[in-house]
């Protein structure tokens, strides 16, 4: 009698197991069937955010639901991105991740409020753009020489999206290896960051190539120089810092990327739905285009891809944050 006990519950048991499997891979077939929002940890304006709408607007077009942007900046983009780790693990709270968040926070910062790892779920990723050195027009200077013999025996200012991102850490590289009196001016993203150069307000800023371009092809900021390996196909004219002819600056190379994530918990159905409806916008016509537009590499491929690229990041600018000193308690 005991036998025929333990033989139900296990069948009780499975078939429950069954039951739960078929219920989320249903509620996988059916998402999403309300309005998904996307959390960039950045004011509105920036990069990130530029990206993020893009990535909304090709999602909202496939799956006939509004997928919206929504803008939590603060802290660097750890307030955000603490937001996003701690919402409801269902798929309809999204977050867009980047180096900074998920690669140079976690080593700058002692107290962080989330956990890269552990508190979520890798999407895709989605591109990598390099950053570059852009002075306002009204500056003198036309090379990156020219501004390094301005600066010499000043006190430079340079602005960035907020501390612990990449384009604060390329400021911090520059600095390190050149010598110059530079001063970190934090702000709550690109969209209010490169205001504030185009006033004159700062000196100099190692923007995210997408957020700068309007500015650059209008004419009110300078292009100087770009922190990747290679010249950009969409500043072809503009050169890297390691053709800069500065012997300090050679082998120079900071870049930006971006990815979506769900918070820890999230169905592994809906992770693989929404991967691969973003591989299919990102390797659309219209996103092509803006990525071409704006100096962007479209990257794509598996959420276990994206985990190991995370994996690397973590690692690398651990090492960078450390050999430049930056830590904020």
């Amino acid at each position: 009698m005991k036998t025929f006990g333990r033989l139900l519950a296990a069948a009780t048991v499975f078939a429950t197991g069954l039951g739960l499997a078929s219920q989320a891979s249903a509620q996988a077939d059916d998402y999403p069937t309300k309005r998904v929002t996307i959390i960039v940890p950045y004011s509105a304006g920036g990069a990130t955010d530029v990206l993020a709408r893009q990535v909304a607007q090709g999602l909202t077009e496939k799956w006939g639901e509004t997928v919206t942007v929504e803008n939590r900046p603060g802290a660097g983009a750890t307030l955000g991105t603490a937001q996003a780790a701690r919402a409801r693990p269902d798929g309809y709270t999204l977050f867009m991740g980047q180096v900074s968040s998920h690669g140079i926070a976690p080593a700058v910062y002692a107290n962080l409020q989330y956990k890269a790892k552990e508190d979520f779920e890798p999407i895709v990723w989605i591109t990598e753009i390099p950053n570059v050195m852009v002075v306002p027009e009204a500056s003198k200077a036309t090379t990156v020489q020219e501004f390094m013999d301005q600066a010499k025996g000043k006190n430079v200012s340079f602005g960035s999206s907020g501390t612990g991102s990449s384009i604060h850490l390329s400021g911090e590289m520059f600095k390190a290896r050149t010598g110059l009196d530079m001063t970190h001016v934090p702000y709550r993203g690109s969209g209010e960051a490169v205001p504030a150069l185009v006033s004159g307000n700062i000196d100099v800023m190692f923007d995210n190539l997408p957020s700068a371009m309007p500015q650059i092809k209008a004419g009110t900021i300078r292009a100087l120089a770009v922190t990747s390996a290679e010249r950009d196909p969409s500043l072809p004219d503009v050169p890297t810092l390691g053709e800069s002819g500065i012997a300090e600056l050679e082998g120079f190379e900071a870049k930006s990327w971006f990815g979506l994530l769900a918070p820890a918990g999230t169905d592994a159905a809906i992770i693989e739905k929404v991967n691969a409806s973003v591989n299919e916008v990102i390797s659309g016509e219209t996103f092509q285009s803006y990525a071409m537009n704006n100096g962007a590499t479209v990257v794509g491929g598996s959420p276990e891809k994206f985990e190991e690229f995370i994996d690397a990041e973590l690692d690398k600018w651990a090492k960078v944050v450390a050999d430049a000193g930056v830590r904020v308690e």
